[in-house]
């Protein structure tokens, strides 16, 4: 049975959603503050410690994904794991005794770095690792050849025909 002496007024009435929505942006910003909170009581080794362990696993990620057409891995990568340890780029060319504008140009994908860029970042990632993780150097090579196998096989399109005009075949199989 209804109570009678029970007058609602439909303007007062919340939607559940409008009450679910509210707590929901509630949450959102507690665990905003709790991020914040923590992240300052973070010191500059622990967030450095952090980013390589993402680029890490963002490296592995990427070496176990099927080939599609992400290109440029190896730079953004190379660019992430600078950033996170050096103040300037040009610190990180010092230490590894590279140009800084080289490695400006293969941050930016203007240039392909060269072999000995690769390996002197190999033994650098080497190094820098041992403090945080266990890492896979080679992963280095990996992603940049993942990089190139993509993108040979994203404009093949492009390079068959002019390419297809150097061969022929003169003997049948």
């Amino acid at each position: 049975m209804i109570n009678e002496n029970l007058i609602l007024d439909p303007d007062s009435l919340l939607d559940s959603r409008e009450s679910s929505m509210l707590a929901e942006e509630n949450e959102l910003k507690s665990l905003a503050k709790a991020r914040a909170l923590r992240k300052s009581n973070l010191s500059s080794n622990d967030i450095r410690r952090a980013k390589l362990l993402q680029l890490k696993l963002k490296m592995e990620e990427f070496l176990s994904s099927e080939v599609n057409d992400s290109r440029g891995q190896f730079p953004s990568f190379l660019e992430f794991y600078v950033d996170s340890i050096y103040p300037k780029r040009k610190l990180f060319a010092k230490d590894i005794d590279i140009n800084p504008t080289s490695l400006s140009q293969v941050i930016n994908s203007h240039r392909d770095p060269k072999e000995e860029f690769i390996l002197r970042l190999i033994i650098h990632s080497e190094e820098v690792y041992k403090q945080v993780c266990d890492f896979q150097s080679n992963n280095w090579l990996k992603v940049y050849f993942k990089d190139k196998l993509v993108e040979k096989i994203s404009t093949e399109k492009k390079w068959r025909k002019e390419e297809g005009k150097h061969v022929k075949v003169f003997a049948e199989v």
